[in-house]
């Protein structure tokens, strides 16, 4: 996925604020399902972040393009691992590993990643 930085995603210096890389790749696992024409959720089930380790290379500023690249390290039955990079060109600005838990909201509590998210994350 492919972002322009504006104005709106930096500092005061024209260089992005680091929780801004979070949302980056919070777009771009949305981006995976809505490509398909599809939604990140089922009913009341979705996914929240468990735990990330981020890694912060060299900074984007106001006016570049990056990509964001997702990969998929492991699909267990209620959680899934993916490794997000970031980069400016060729050059990697960040990246991190994300777990990620597949709750129900209302009951707030792990359930099965179900059969059509599964079949959308093997796709990709």
């Amino acid at each position: 996925m492919h972002i322009r930085i504006y104005y709106e995603d930096t500092d005061c210096g024209g260089i992005v604020y680091h929780a801004n890389y979070l949302k980056f790749c919070e777009r771009a696992r949305s981006e995976i399902f809505f490509a398909l024409g599809e939604v990140p959720y089922e009913q009341s089930k979705s996914f929240v972040v468990k735990s990330l380790e981020a890694n912060f290379h060299k900074s984007a500023v106001l006016g570049d393009t990056i990509e964001v690249k997702t990969q998929i390290k492991e699909i267990k039955k209620a959680t899934l691992v993916l490794s997000q990079e970031i980069y400016r060109g060729e050059e990697k600005l960040f990246d991190m590993e994300v777990k990620l838990a597949f709750v129900d909201t209302q009951r707030a509590r792990p359930v099965l990643i179900t059969p059509k998210i599964r079949e959308i994350l093997c796709k990709q």
